[in-house]
């Protein structure tokens, strides 16, 4: 259960048990949008309360806390740094993956609404495997422990080039909807 509450949290990772993972990161070149620091919540599935505390953890990169309930539930606490970039009309995170999930890195869409929400968006991985068979991106299926996922190769500038473009944009798929706390 632990899993699979840091899976919903931080949405890097499993959707229908497979993942979408990269060879590289993003680099730590460019700055979060300050709107993204600062305590999220949302209920999951089975109505517990979830936590995300996003903060800074140095120059250009950033750590996000999730807990269940309070942060006094030392059960629940999962710490995970991650870079972030700008690319068209989209923001993107990564973060670097344990090593039961293969060790490589997670990249994930988001956006801030003028809500005061913040949306996370995972990568479709039936489409990202049809794009392999295209040849739009080069990597590989591997095993994962909850199913295949798939290990994206392709530079980052091309797979940016690829998520980037507007005809796309059904490559993400809304996978949690925080609300800012305290407001």
């Amino acid at each position: 259960m632990k899993a699979w509450r840091v899976v919903v949290a931080l949405s890097f990772l499993l959707l229908s048990g497979c993942l979408v993972t990269f060879k590289d990161p993003i680099p730590a070149n460019e700055a979060a949008p300050i709107p993204l620091l600062g305590e999220w919540a949302r209920k999951n599935e089975w109505g517990e309360q979830l936590y995300l505390d996003v903060s800074r953890a140095g120059s250009n990169v950033y750590k996000a806390k999730t807990y269940v309930d309070n942060p006094d539930n030392l059960d629940s606490l999962e710490e995970y740094g991650f870079t972030v970039a700008h690319h068209g009309r989209r923001w993107y995170l990564s973060a670097g993956l344990p090593k039961r999930l293969g060790a490589n890195f997670a990249i994930a869409g988001f956006e801030l609404t003028a809500d005061n929400e913040l949306v996370i968006y995972n990568l479709d991985v039936d489409r990202i495997l049809q794009e392999l068979e295209l040849g739009s991106l080069d990597g590989e299926i591997v095993e994962m422990p909850q199913g295949d996922g798939v290990l994206i190769s392709s530079p980052l500038d091309q797979v940016f080039a690829y998520l980037d473009d507007q005809a796309n944009s059904d490559v993400f798929i809304e996978v949690a909807r925080y609300q800012r706390v305290g407001q």
